[in-house]
C-alpha cells in the first residue's frame, strides 16, 4: 500500500502544488477537471477483485468491501448491485474498442475543429499558426474523428466537415484503439470500476492518459511551448509521421490495459450472485 501511495504522491505531486498556488495548467489539469477523478482517488489504493487480505484492514470500513472473520475482500456482491448495468457497457465499450478496426490517420485533427472559425477557443493559450491559419488546416484536411467526447465539442462550422455525424449511442461501435482520446478515456473507466481494479492498473492508465493527453496538446493549434512542452506540426508530412507514431506506441501500451480491464469486469460477472455469466 505504501508504494502505491509513493507512487500516486509522485504522479500529482506537481499538480496538487499548482492548485495550493491557484496556478492553473491548461494541458495537465485537464486529467483532474474534464475526468471526475480527484488525486486522492488515485492515492487510494484497492487490491482488485480476487486478493484476499489477511485480517480486518481499514478497506473493511470502506464502501464494497467485506470482513467475513479472517480476511478482507471486495464485497463484488454489492458492488455489482450497484453498477453492474454501467459496468457491463464500459465491458462492451472496451471489448469493441480493442476489436474495432484501429485508425492512425486522424492526425489529431480534432482539437483543430474546436477552434474552427470561433473567436473563443476552450484553452487559453495562443494559437500557434493563428485563427486563420488554423483553420486553413482544417479546410486543407479531411476530419476523421471517431470518438464522440472529441466530436461534441466540434464548433458548429466544424462538424459539417467530419467524415461521419457521432452519436453518443454509437460510441461503441466507432470507438477503437487508434484513437487518442479513447487510450485517455482507460484511465476513467479504471476510476468508474472503482474497487474492482487494483492500484497498479489505476495508476498505470493515468501514466498512460498523461502522455496521451500530452500529444493531444503537442499536436494541437495550441502553442503550448511556454508550459515546456514540444510541437507536433501535424501540418507538415513530417509531424504527421511524428504524430502517428507516437499514436500507435499509446495505442499499443493501452491494449493490454483495456483487456485486464474486461478481464476483471468477467470475472465480477462470474462471481456474483446477481451475474449470467461472462459476456461475449
Amino acid at each position: 500500500m505504501s508504494a502505491h501511495e509513493e507512487r500516486a504522491d509522485a504522479l500529482t505531486r506537481d499538480h496538487l502544488a499548482r492548485r495550493r498556488r491557484h496556478e492553473k495548467h491548461p494541458v495537465l489539469d485537464f486529467l483532474f477537471e474534464y475526468y471526475p477523478v480527484r488525486p486522492s482517488h488515485l492515492r487510494r489504493w484497492h487490491p482488485g477483485t480476487g486478493t484476499a487480505l489477511p485480517g480486518r484492514t481499514p478497506h473493511a470500513e470502506w464502501r464494497d468491501y467485506v470482513f467475513d472473520g479472517t480476511v478482507t475482500t471486495v464485497d463484488v456482491d454489492a458492488f455489482w448491485a450497484r453498477r453492474g448495468e454501467s459496468l457491463l457497457y464500459i465491458r462492451d465499450l472496451l471489448h469493441r474498442t480493442n476489436h474495432n478496426p484501429a485508425h492512425f490517420d486522424c492526425f489529431g485533427l480534432h482539437e483543430w475543429a474546436m477552434v474552427y472559425r470561433t473567436d473563443a477557443p476552450r484553452h487559453d493559450l495562443p494559437l500557434r499558426l493563428g485563427a486563420a491559419g488554423s483553420d486553413a488546416v482544417v479546410e486543407k484536411h479531411r476530419i476523421r474523428c471517431t470518438h464522440f467526447d472529441a466530436y461534441r465539442f466540434f464548433t458548429p462550422a466544424a462538424r459539417p466537415l467530419n467524415l461521419r455525424v457521432l452519436q453518443r449511442e454509437d460510441q461503441p461501435a466507432n470507438d477503437q484503439a487508434g484513437c487518442v482520446h479513447a487510450t485517455m478515456d482507460l484511465y476513467k473507466w479504471a476510476a468508474k470500476m472503482g474497487p474492482l481494479v487494483p492500484g497498479d492498473l489505476l495508476l498505470d492508465a493515468f501514466e498512460l492518459a498523461v502522455d496521451a493527453r500530452i500529444l493531444d496538446m503537442e499536436a494541437s493549434p495550441y502553442d503550448c511551448r511556454g508550459l515546456g512542452f514540444g510541437v507536433v506540426p501535424i501540418e507538415t508530412p513530417e509531424g504527421k509521421a511524428e504524430y502517428v507514431e507516437r499514436q500507435r506506441a499509446l495505442a499499443e501500451r493501452g491494449k493490454p490495459l483495456r483487456d485486464r480491464l474486461v478481464s476483471l469486469i468477467d470475472a465480477a460477472q462470474a462471481t456474483t450472485l446477481h451475474g449470467h455469466g461472462p459476456s461475449s
